[in-house]
């Protein structure tokens, strides 16, 4: 079924948490590079209007972005995308980013945002609704023990960054080559001649 409309949260009074439009683009990349700051990670943030409108918002999005008004002034935002756990057999959701203002904390539009989140995966029957904390960051590792969250200290979250990536995978050509091709012929779905067309 098609996602709902985040409701509205009943606190606290003027809050409104809606999805983000093209206009809201520049508002939500200056929201992400704050969260950046506060996260010590600026020098590795590149989100720019553009990059939100075409990641998070477009039709061509590849994730969704929620923003949090408190009256006419944004004082937050989230990001979430759709995932699959083959053990439990259903689709779930993560939660990317959480963001509210440094002034506007401890007013709970942190928790609505998370749980307006919450209700859209519940509504798309979501099997596992997850996401990462900073260790240091004690204020929201209480804040989501307090709702039920578990820590998930068994487990060690891996990264490639862009270069560890190519460097992986070889130079595959981002563009696709004259017969289609994206992986450079090294994709497991890559097929050429005989007429048919490379899956990758």
């Amino acid at each position: 079924m098609p996602p709902p409309e985040p409701s509205r949260p009943s606190s606290p009074p003027g809050l409104r948490i809606v999805r983000a439009t093209p206009d809201d683009a520049e508002t939500l990349a200056e929201l992400v590079r704050e969260l950046a700051r506060f996260e010590k990670l600026e020098a590795s943030c590149r989100m720019t209007p553009a990059l939100a409108f075409q990641h998070l918002i477009s039709p061509a999005r590849s994730a969704d972005a929620l923003l949090a008004w408190l009256e006419d002034a944004p004082v937050g935002f989230a990001v979430y995308y759709r995932t699959f756990s083959t053990f439990v057999a259903r689709p779930g959701v993560f939660l990317e980013d959480l963001y509210v203002r440094e002034r506007f904390r401890h007013r709970g539009i942190g928790r609505a945002l998370l749980a307006t989140v919450g209700r859209i995966a519940h509504c798309q029957e979501a099997g596992r609704f997850e996401w990462t904390a900073l260790k240091w960051n004690e204020n929201a590792r209480r804040l989501y023990a307090a709702i039920g969250a578990r820590e998930m200290d068994e487990w060690t979250l891996l990264r490639m960054d862009a270069a560890a990536l190519h460097g992986f995978v070889g130079a595959a050509p981002a563009e696709p080559g004259p017969d289609g091709c994206r992986c450079g012929g090294r994709g497991p779905g890559h097929a050429s001649g005989h007429g048919h067309a490379c899956r990758c």
